[in-house]
């Protein structure tokens, strides 16, 4: 079965770190893109970084140099190392992957606050 599991959230001061995980089971992971995504209150939820089945990554505009998207596919895990973190990256994040966001699954995420 299916199954996304985020972790690494928390609470951190403008200018921190955090670096967020996310285990994925029941796809076959080495073979799909993997997306960071976050919904903030009141916005719709956006993607933040993606990264190719080769590795290839692409960022939004409002994290570009900030965040990093890496894969170990050997783990089935996706990684969203965020640095020089802002107040307006407060939201809840998740990951996903093409065919599950077209299938309407999500996992339950992990909130990430940052306070000014």
């Amino acid at each position: 079965q299916v199954q996304l599991v985020e972790s690494g959230g928390g609470l951190v001061q403008a200018g921190g770190s955090l670096r967020l995980s996310c285990a994925a089971s029941g796809i076959s992971f080495s073979i799909n893109a993997m997306g960071w995504y976050r919904q903030a209150p009141g916005k719709q939820r956006e993607l933040v970084a993606s990264i190719s089945s080769g590795g290839r990554t692409n960022y939004g505009d409002s994290v570009k140099g900030r965040f990093t998207i890496s894969r170990d596919n050997a783990k089935n895990t996706v990684y969203l190392q965020m640095n020089s973190l802002k107040p307006e990256d407060t939201a809840v994040y998740y990951c996903n992957t093409p065919l599950l966001v077209r299938g309407g699954y999500w996992g339950q995420g992990t909130q990430v606050t940052v306070s000014s």
